[in-house]
């Protein structure tokens, strides 16, 4: 498959590396120079120098051939008009990043019912059904955090307890509770946890093992 990315940010290279690791034919478009080069360095052969809202730049880089476009700017004008352009080019399918939910209406009224934010990616990765010993990585933080999602078993310590009550790692936190129903709400410390919730947490990356521990594994995670 041949996707071309527009944008060269965290976001599109963090997309085109996962993409070649799965053996696609990947191409980013990325109009700052000095981000080409640090991509270049990276990822050699996987990035050329353009505006992804020029037509001519889109064709050099094959778009009327590529089975999936991803705009991912951090600018929702700029990933619209480079989706109108893949449109009109025939490409495949078009996926397009939002930075503002406000403007999601405005892309789909126009056709493209495809997008993604962050709200919404979270949302999704919680909806996947995984095993509920599963911690799943959602972000990486350049603070050293990290923001993970879990669901929590049945037989979890930290089930049917108020989140003041659970002993997490330093520097950890509950940052959202989606009950099974999917209903989302933003906890506080009497807030009660239970069996088949999902848990949105910001914690140390050498945190996880212990916030497992805490909310998976063992009842050392909880107070007594």
């Amino acid at each position: 498959m041949y996707v071309l990315i527009g944008g060269g940010g965290k976001v599109g290279y963090y997309l085109a590396e996962e993409l070649i690791r799965a053996n696609h034919e990947v191409l980013i478009v990325e109009q700052d120079p000095s981000r080409v080069r640090i991509i270049n360095d990276e990822i050699e052969d996987a990035v050329i120098e353009g505006d992804c809202c020029e037509v001519a730049t889109l064709d050099r880089a094959g778009i009327a051939r590529a089975d999936l476009v991803i705009a991912v700017t951090g600018d929702d004008e700029d990933n619209l008009v480079s989706c109108m352009i893949a449109r009109r080019r025939g490409a495949g399918r078009i996926i397009a990043r939002i930075n503002d939910p406000r403007n999601e209406e405005l892309f789909k009224r126009l056709g493209f019912e495809t997008t993604i934010s962050a709200t919404q990616a979270i949302l999704a990765q919680i909806e996947v059904e995984l095993p509920v010993t599963d911690m799943v990585p959602l972000l990486q933080l350049q603070s050293g955090l990290e923001v993970v999602e879990m669901r929590l078993p049945v037989n979890s310590p930290a089930a049917g307890r108020a989140v003041r009550n659970i002993l997490l790692p330093p520097e950890s936190l509950i940052t959202l509770i989606v009950d099974e129903r999917g209903s989302p709400r933003i906890p506080d410390g009497n807030t009660v946890v239970n069996a088949g919730d999902a848990l949105v947490l910001v914690t140390r990356r050498e945190g996880v093992e212990s916030l497992k521990e805490a909310l998976i594994g063992s009842t050392h995670g909880m107070d007594t």
